[in-house]
């Protein structure tokens, strides 16, 4: 069906000028030669119109209304709807990969959480995630994001796109937040005071940890996790920002900290080339672990902790991270990492996180 201005009309074909101009050759038994003669043009360039290769210009179309026939407008609406309806093959063509691309995109969750229009139409769908992603198409993403796809853990597991999908929402939300210029000086001198902020309830340390990093140059943001991600964190620079993103939904409070400080120590100790993602039980980033680790208990502090301790009763872990001034969680996350404790017994020790709406007043 045709509306009044076309927009729903689908060509099964796109036909170019050329067979019209053969048709008309056939008729007045004039072979390509003789008719390039008479345009005052090249074999060449005639068999190049002929077969779609050069399109129809205004001087061509003059020259075929006085050679063949009939007017030039003629030719001209010819070459118009000829280049018209192949876009419009084209953008179908597109459209239907991306309609294939969509289904591994998480569509629904990303509504869910107002990203994007909640829709059910697949096409309005493939707008939305076009928009979102900042493509012409949805087969563009991984192009467009491409250091950050080669970055990515390689596992079955992880779904590509669910990942790209996190880290562009963590770059539009970083790039919306005002900073400072980057300082990493700054930034060091901060650890201890952000250190403390560990002692302190999600709706006091957030809004705090936020502005001290807008000071540094470093937007923090939060990005509610998707499926088959497995991030905990990344570190993503835009136009000399840092955007430091941090995946919260279900996470215990010590995963956010060392998170937070793992993520820190990539700021502090990499270029602004590097880009950084943090996954679940990830081990490859051993140097960014290290230094976080050592942020938050000084390896000194921590030794005299398990040499000098019963490090198993929960009372002494309690007490010890008062004495060093850090929340009993990241104590009790360092010990199960080193597996010196089990975790079915320190769960107490470690809240959960979760994001709230908004997330200038609480997670």
């Amino acid at each position: 069906m045709v509306n009044k201005d076309n927009r729903d009309f689908m060509p099964e074909m796109a036909i170019p000028p050329g067979e019209t101009i053969r048709e008309n050759m056939e008729f007045l038994g004039m072979d390509q030669e003789e008719l390039a003669a008479r345009l005052g043009i090249t074999p060449k360039h005639l068999s190049n119109i002929l077969n779609a290769n050069a399109p129809i210009t205004y001087e061509t179309a003059l020259k075929l209304e006085t050679a063949i026939g009939p007017g030039a407008q003629f030719w001209m609406n010819l070459e118009t709807n000829y280049q018209l309806n192949k876009a419009r093959l084209e953008k179908q063509e597109e459209l239907n990969l991306d309609l294939e691309i969509l289904k591994e995109i998480p569509y629904k969750k990303m509504s869910d959480f107002g990203w994007l229009e909640n829709t059910a139409d697949k096409n309005t769908r493939v707008m939305n995630c076009r928009e979102f992603f900042g493509v012409a198409n949805l087969s563009l993403i991984q192009s467009s994001c491409a250091v950050m796809f080669r970055k990515q853990k390689q596992t079955n597991e992880i779904a590509n796109l669910s990942v790209l999908a996190w880290l562009r929402k963590a770059e539009l939300e970083g790039m919306a937040i005002e900073v400072e210029k980057f300082s990493k000086r700054k930034l060091k001198t901060l650890i201890p005071t952000f250190r403390e902020r560990t002692l302190k309830a999600p709706p006091q340390f957030f809004p705090e940890l936020q502005k001290l990093c807008a000071e540094c140059g470093v937007a923090l943001v939060l990005v509610e996790d998707l499926p088959k991600t497995y991030i905990c964190g990344a570190t993503i620079w835009r136009n000399n920002k840092a955007i430091l993103a941090l995946s919260v939904r279900g996470k215990r409070a010590d995963i956010f900290w060392f998170t937070f400080f793992h993520e820190l120590a990539h700021l502090l100790h990499h270029t602004k080339k590097e880009f950084h993602i943090n996954y679940e039980n990830d081990a490859e980033e051993d140097e960014a672990n290290k230094i976080a680790s050592n942020y938050l208990i000084p390896d000194h502090l921590y030794q005299d902790f398990i040499n000098n301790y019963p490090y198993t009763d929960q009372r002494q872990i309690v007490n010890y991270a008062n004495k060093i001034e850090i929340a009993p969680c990241i104590l009790v996350g360092r010990l199960l990492h080193d597996n010196l404790i089990e975790y079915k017994n320190y769960s107490n020790l470690r809240p959960s996180f979760e994001i709230v709406r908004p997330v200038a007043d609480n997670i």
